[in-house]
């Protein structure tokens, strides 16, 4: 697997059911302008995996607000998702999540994002993706591993600051929290005030 930190995240064409529920082509180059937040995991119907997109689709109005785009990938095809989204989740489905579910049945999206595991599904990758289409953060879980939406907001938050304030985010920088200056004097700073 290579690292796509800093290089242009690998465009991609599928079908995806949409928030409206319409299975329609989607292409990661349409939301060039928006940062995005895209991430993979294995399988529909099975058993992390709908807890993590619901835990998405609930802090949906959190990324919309930082304009940020959520898509959601498995190798499933666009009808699985479709099936798993109109089953309710009380009977193990999603529900109407509002973000779009891409297909990739031919795994290519997996592979070229390099998380595609023994050849069959994706392992659980996740990818900040700034206005400009370059990854600016990934990080990637073994298939039993649930991730933190708390953190991949905050991840967004803190790149949303170094891009408006020209400031660095330290260790466990929250939103609201100060920052430091990228020179030796405002690390010895805030270093000074906070260890």
């Amino acid at each position: 697997m290579s690292n796509l930190v800093t290089r242009q995240a690998p465009n991609f064409e599928a079908k995806a059911v949409m928030p409206n529920g319409a299975i329609s082509p989607i292409s990661l180059s349409q939301y060039k302008g928006k940062y995005v937040m895209l991430f993979f995991y294995p399988l529909d119907f099975t058993f992390v995996c709908p807890s993590e997109i619901l835990a998405f689709n609930k802090r949906i109005s959190d990324f919309k607000e930082k304009n940020c785009e959520v898509i959601g990938v498995s190798v499933d095809s666009e009808y699985t998702h479709f099936a798993w989204r109109n089953t309710e989740v009380k009977k193990g489905g999603i529900g109407q999540i509002q973000y779009p579910l891409v297909a990739d049945i031919t795994k290519d999206i997996a592979r070229r994002y390099g998380v595609l595991f023994n050849d069959a599904v994706a392992l659980r990758g996740l990818f900040l993706i700034d206005k400009n289409g370059i990854v600016r953060h990934s990080v990637v879980n073994d298939l039993p591993l649930g991730r933190s939406v708390d953190e991949a907001i905050r991840m967004l938050d803190a790149l949303q600051y170094t891009e408006s304030h020209g400031e660095v985010c330290p260790a466990n920088w929250h939103k609201g929290d100060e920052a430091m200056k990228p020179t030796q004097d405002g690390v010895a700073s805030y270093l000074s005030k906070h260890s």
